[in-house]
């Protein structure tokens, strides 16, 4: 199928990702962790609670060993804000030391540290004030940044300060799947404003105790139109101008680099989303190869270093993962060679964890988590297919 071989840069990053509330395990201060326990019969959200979810908190490194295993370079890995600080202005110096062992380890296993500082995730006090809708969380969320940068700084290679910042603004406050289950347009906006003002606040902040890069991790999925409607072609030109450019022209001076997760293209037909269904992974989302691309040149423009910080697919069964890397890396290797600046590319994830709402049987692994077998790590087939492309930085 792949007749050519693509040779990517001697100096570009491979690596896979996790976060931390999906992976460590006993999160109990933050408000994902509250919102799953106190679950009753009112709502069927979230599927399961995350529990112990992988105890990555005392396994990683069993986990950076497995990294290592892999051929990749670096990790992405976030730190969890309801550790740091568990209640308002009082950080947890274990908690701190914990972060800096971990960040440590990954480095004497030779993998650089991409580290993000907010990933879905909350405090408790946090939230129980209003969270993202109340307009001192920028600056709260600025001085936790801080304070993070100053003790973990020299050990991160790279810091991004939120993930997916639209992504949660809406499925917390839009969808209302996500805690606190808000279903409002204007709320949602509040919250992505608030988002826009915390970034470019812990940036400004994390420049005075730390000169690491800075970026932040944006989802962005590509929209296409498929009939010959004019307004077709102008909502999905909407649609994607709001899910990247909107956001980012409004943080693009307190940016070093851009993080991207890419998972699906979305297609417009007579004034709606309807997807193909084939190609799709275990959530039935429409596996697009050449969204990746298109999305990437949309980027050039920023004139910033681009890592895709998450691409991968839901394949309990392993059957399309090792073809589904392959092709996206072609498509990062095409936006390669017009020009664009891409530096890395991290799988999402490394191992099969907590999918948020879902529980645990959406499998995104390239390693299985047996949990009826205290929680045994699988490396599967797809897991040595990617190992030989991060070895030689060729796909074949």
């Amino acid at each position: 199928m792949y007749t050519i071989n693509m040779d990517f840069p001697k100096d570009f990053i491979w690596g896979t990702a996790t976060s931390a509330h999906q992976t460590e395990g006993n999160n109990t201060n933050s408000d994902w962790w509250k919102w799953e326990v106190e679950k009753d019969g009112r709502r069927d959200l979230p599927l399961e609670s995350s529990g112990q979810a992988c105890d990555s908190y005392n396994r990683y490194s069993e986990d950076f060993e497995l990294c290592k295993q892999l051929n990749t370079n670096a990790v992405r890995l976030s730190i969890e804000w309801a550790r740091i600080e568990p209640r308002r202005g009082m950080y947890d110096t274990k908690a701190l030391e914990h972060y800096k062992k971990v960040l440590k380890t990954a480095k004497e296993k030779g993998l650089k540290t991409f580290v993000t500082f907010h990933h879905f995730t909350n405090p408790t006090w946090l939230a129980e004030t209003g969270g993202w809708l109340n307009f001192k969380t920028p600056g709260l969320f600025a001085k936790f940044a801080k304070k993070s940068a100053e003790t973990l700084g020299e050990y991160c290679d790279t810091i991004a300060t939120i993930n997916e910042p639209q992504v949660y603004a809406s499925m917390s406050y839009l969808v209302g799947t996500w805690p606190p289950q808000k279903k409002s347009l204007l709320w949602a906006l509040i919250v992505q404003i608030n988002m826009i003002r915390a970034h470019n606040a812990a940036y400004k902040k994390i420049k005075e105790v730390c000169n690491k890069p800075v970026g932040i991790v944006k989802n962005i999925s590509w929209y296409e139109y498929s009939s010959f409607t004019v307004l077709d072609k102008v909502i999905a030109k909407t649609l994607y101008y709001f899910n990247s450019h909107s956001f980012l022209k409004r943080i693009r001076k307190n940016l070093d680099f851009i993080g991207l997760n890419y998972y699906f293209t979305n297609r417009v037909v007579k004034l709606r989303i309807r997807n193909p269904d084939n190609p799709v992974n275990d959530l039935g989302w429409w596996i697009n190869y050449d969204g990746l691309y298109k999305v990437l040149m949309s980027l050039k423009k920023y004139d910033l270093p681009i890592f895709i910080t998450e691409n991968g697919l839901a394949d309990s069964h392993d059957r399309q993962r090792t073809d589904f890397i392959k092709k996206m890396l072609t498509q990062v290797h095409a936006a390669l060679s017009h020009g664009v600046k891409i530096k890395g590319y991290f799988y999402w994830s490394l191992l099969d964890n907590y999918e948020w709402h879902h529980g645990f049987w959406p499998r995104f692994g390239l390693i299985e988590v047996d949990r009826e077998n205290g929680l045994k790590r699988i490396p599967r087939k797809s897991f040595y297919d990617y190992a030989e492309i991060c070895k030689n930085g060729i796909v074949k």
